[in-house]
This record gives C-alpha cells, structure tokens and sequence, in this order.
C-alpha cells in the first residue's frame, strides 16, 4: 500500500535520543564481530528506549508499530572489548502512516560502526491495517521541527 499525502523530512534539527545499551558475550560470532542479527537487536531495543522516553514518559502510550523495512549499513566491526555500544537514535522522515528512524550504533571509540534505518508503519490492531499517525504522535515524531514546515 502507497503512502501520498503529508510528509515531512525531519532530519534538520531533529532530536537525537542517545543510550547505551550492553552488548553480551552471546552477541559475537566465531571470528570476534558483533554478529549481523546483533546489531538489528541493538537498534531495536534503543528504539524501545527511545520510544519508551518519548511516549510513555511523557504520560502518552507507546503507538502500535510494526516494521516495515529496515537496512543495516555496516561499517566498522564491533569487538569482544566492547560491553557497550551507544545508539543514536532519531526520526528522519513521517508520512501519514509512518516514520523513518535512523540509528547510528557506535563502538567503543565513539566511531560509527552501524547505520540502521527503520521504517515502522501505525498499525491499528483491531483491524490489522494501517492506520493514520494521530496529531499527539505527529507532534512527538515530528518534533525539532518548524511550525511552517510541518505541513
């Protein structure tokens, strides 16, 4: 299903949600790199973080999502030395029936090791089909943003 309609690109002046999150032994794979499952894992649990920050904390419920595609750009290993990675964390683009995040996990030396990009679409769960993102959601998803150039 197409997506017309609003869209807003939200990487200028976007709010970066930052955390840590710890990698485990489990996490490499025989030849001492973060395996590729890793770092999807990483990126999913920084955006429950970061979704769990920006809604919940705030007194609003976490919407339902699911995702849609996602793509990990990988660049520099992570190593056993490594007992935590930091993931940056923020909205890129929204349509009406869903966002884009992108995340930069970095390794120990603060270098970009992953790029991961996510698009999740609003779900409505009785239905099972997409729905629009509400005004309260729009205004959390779009937020670093102008007034004029929200649409």
């Amino acid at each position: 299903m197409g997506e017309r309609g609003n869209q807003h690109d939200v990487t200028e002046g976007a709010v970066v949600h930052v955390c840590r999150i710890p990698v485990r032994w489990s996490d490499f794979d025989r030849f001492g790199h973060l395996t590729n499952s890793a770092y999807v894992e990483v990126a999913q649990e920084a955006r429950l973080d970061w979704a769990h920050q920006e809604f919940v904390q705030k007194g609003m419920d976490v919407p339902s999502v699911f995702v849609r595609h996602i793509t990990a750009d990988y660049r520099l290993p992570i190593l056993p030395t490594a007992t935590e990675v930091q993931v940056e964390t923020e909205v890129v683009q929204v349509k009406t029936t869903s966002f884009t995040t992108r995340q930069t996990i970095k390794n120990e030396k603060g270098e970009a090791a992953c790029v991961v990009e996510c698009v999740q679409i609003a779900m409505d769960l009785k239905t099972a089909s997409p729905r629009a993102i509400e005004a309260h959601e729009m205004k959390v998803l779009a937020r670093g943003k102008s007034e004029e150039s929200q649409g």
